[in-house]
């Protein structure tokens, strides 16, 4: 078995910060956020032309991809052992909206303003009424996936509405200096606050993480000028980097650390920088693309000190069933 010296410092990190160390909880500018609704509808799963995905290998595959309900795969399954190219967890939701584009406005302000733990209420069909929670964005498609009680996935349809109520845009951290955070909901800094993260003496932004991956490894979604929607993917072309950095056990909801990566105006390679995001797609084979990273935090400076948790997953945060 092969020795990664970055988990290694990581577990040691987790075994030094003990309960007896006290962290102040993450304050954020609560008493300005604005809270506004945006809605989408369950997005029917598409297939291009070709019908075929070429693999990075050569192998040509039809393969179940974005969109739609997808009933097996939610939020705390496994992102990587499916038979799938780029699946969305739980519930796709896009909007046309008055333009009848995905690309229009009002599809942007649903990615955009959605944040990671938003509550999500269905408006119609058989499950009227049922809340649940975002999940994640995808950039390409610009989808929003949110996840419910799996009691209520068999009285879904695609075309059922749903409404998000978006609070955490423009928010910033009040008691940390060098740290931005980004798709991160009130919920979810609650969440995380309980789950032990917090602000450390030293002024780092401490937080568990399932796992800790090299910016160099990471492809599609490189380029862009922001990071408020959309997502980048972790390449698994190497089988000696997935077993090093224990990328086959990576779940859809998962937090993960994102190392010599500064996210602040969109995503570079920058040493020493740290970013934390939430695994929001699923594995895709083509060439440059696989699992899909939402950014949550940035610092160029390097003042997050991610621990390895095994339990660092929306499923447990957010108490999704």
């Amino acid at each position: 078995m092969k020795l990664n010296p970055t988990r290694l410092l990581l577990a040691l990190g987790a075994f030094i910060a003990s309960p007896l160390l006290a962290l102040e909880p993450i304050e954020f500018n609560h008493d300005e956020l604005v809270v506004q609704a945006v809605q989408g509808e369950i997005s029917p799963p598409a297939i291009r032309d070709s019908i075929y995905r070429v693999h990075a290998d050569g192998e040509v595959v039809l393969l179940p991809g974005t969109g739609s309900i997808t009933y097996n795969f939610r939020t705390g399954d496994s992102a990587v052992r499916m038979a799938g190219n780029h699946v969305e967890p739980a519930v796709s939701l896009y909007s046309l909206g008055r333009e009848g584009s995905r690309t229009g406005n009002d599809n942007r302000a649903l990615n955009a303003l959605s944040m990671i733990g938003n509550d999500v209420r269905i408006l119609n069909g058989a499950a009227a009424d049922v809340t649940g929670w975002v999940v994640g964005k995808h950039g390409g498609v610009e989808h929003v996936m949110v996840d419910f009680d799996p009691a209520i996935y068999d009285q879904l349809a695609i075309g059922d509405l749903m409404q998000i109520r978006t609070h955490g845009a423009g928010m910033r951290l009040t008691n940390i200096d060098g740290v931005r955070v980004f798709n991160t909901s009130p919920q979810l800094i609650a969440a995380l606050n309980a789950s032990g993260a917090g602000i450390t003496e030293q002024g780092k932004l401490r937080i568990g993480v399932t796992h800790s991956i090299p910016a160099k490894i990471m492809g599609s979604g490189l380029g862009r000028d922001h990071v408020f929607t959309g997502d980048y993917d972790i390449q698994m072309f190497d089988e000696d980097v997935n077993e090093r950095y224990n990328l086959h056990s990576l779940r859809f909801g998962d937090i993960v650390a994102i190392m010599d990566a500064d996210h602040s105006y969109g995503r570079i390679w920058l040493g020493g920088a740290i970013s934390i995001g939430v695994i929001s797609h699923g594995r895709s084979d083509s060439a440059g693309h696989g699992p899909g990273v939402t950014t949550l935090f940035t610092s160029r400076e390097g003042l997050i000190e991610p621990i390895i948790d095994a339990n660092a997953n929306l499923k447990n945060l957010l108490d999704i069933p």
